[in-house]
């Protein structure tokens, strides 16, 4: 099967854009995701998103990570995938997608970057000296002195397989504060690895770091892929809403593929 691919990236985080709207790749394996998102070997990607039909809705997101498994919802995905229906004819001033974790508006602001609304949150679970938090998708959010010290790696990993969450998986970000500047750093679950930025991580660290104010709030965060920001309404002490996730969406380059 021959495949026209798509490349996009979101502060870092890049992925396969497929134009599914005609059906012609759901036949997809997730051993040719994951050979596809292969670095070495394949187009290399941290997931592989298709842009399917969707009625009611301007179109679908279905998201995959790069070992090929379906999976929740992908912030930065979601803001790739809306630039990525602009650029392929679907021309809206506002966007209403369906992805896994039900629907979603999106729209561009001044800068151009994607401002994509997620999910209400209205649960934050404390976990030993940390916490749990789920925005479309899990996060264990660790708050830190000094994030750029961290071994992300070594000990992302070591939550994540942990007996808590080793069956269903979860993201592990670390996080530093600085009055309304975060930085943070994401273990992904899936990828297995650290990423340079992640959608609903960044937006779990904001969450998390609201500083408990409540009303409007804009929380800007630093990441190894660049600068994005979260926009809430904080209307609890564990309760959020209006929540938009912002930055920069980036077509990269597009291709051919053959695949086995």
């Amino acid at each position: 099967m021959k495949l026209e691919f798509f490349k996009y990236q979101g502060a870092g985080n890049d992925f396969i854009l497929l134009d599914n709207r005609n059906e012609q790749y759901n036949g997809l394996t997730g051993g040719q995701v994951n050979a596809l998102c292969n670095r070495h070997f394949g187009i290399g990607a941290d997931g592989l998103m298709l842009l399917n039909k969707k009625d009611g809705y301007d179109f679908e997101m279905v998201y995959f990570n790069s070992d090929g498994n379906q999976s929740t919802m992908c912030g930065n995905g979601g803001r790739c995938i809306v630039k990525f229906a602009y650029h392929r004819g679907i021309v809206l001033t506002e966007y209403n997608f369906w992805a896994i974790d039900g629907p979603h508006l999106a729209s561009f602001d001044e800068r151009n970057w994607v401002r994509l609304k997620m999910k209400d949150v209205n649960e934050i679970k404390k976990v030993r000296s940390d916490v749990v938090i789920d925005t479309g998708s899990p996060h264990y959010v660790k708050i830190v002195s000094d994030v750029t010290a961290r071994n992300v790696m070594e000990e992302g990993k070591k939550i994540r397989n942990s007996d808590e969450f080793l069956a269903e998986g979860i993201n592990v970000n670390f996080v530093e504060q600085n009055g309304d500047w975060i930085t943070v750093r994401t273990y992904e679950r899936g990828v297995e690895n650290e990423t340079l930025s992640c959608g609903t991580g960044i937006t779990a660290a904001a969450l998390v770091s609201s500083h408990n104010l409540l009303g409007f709030n804009r929380i800007e965060v630093n990441t190894k892929g660049g600068h994005l920001a979260v926009e809430y309404d904080k209307t609890g002490e564990e309760s959020f809403e209006n929540i938009y996730l912002c930055g920069p969406a980036t077509y990269v380059f597009k291709g051919e593929i053959e695949v086995k």
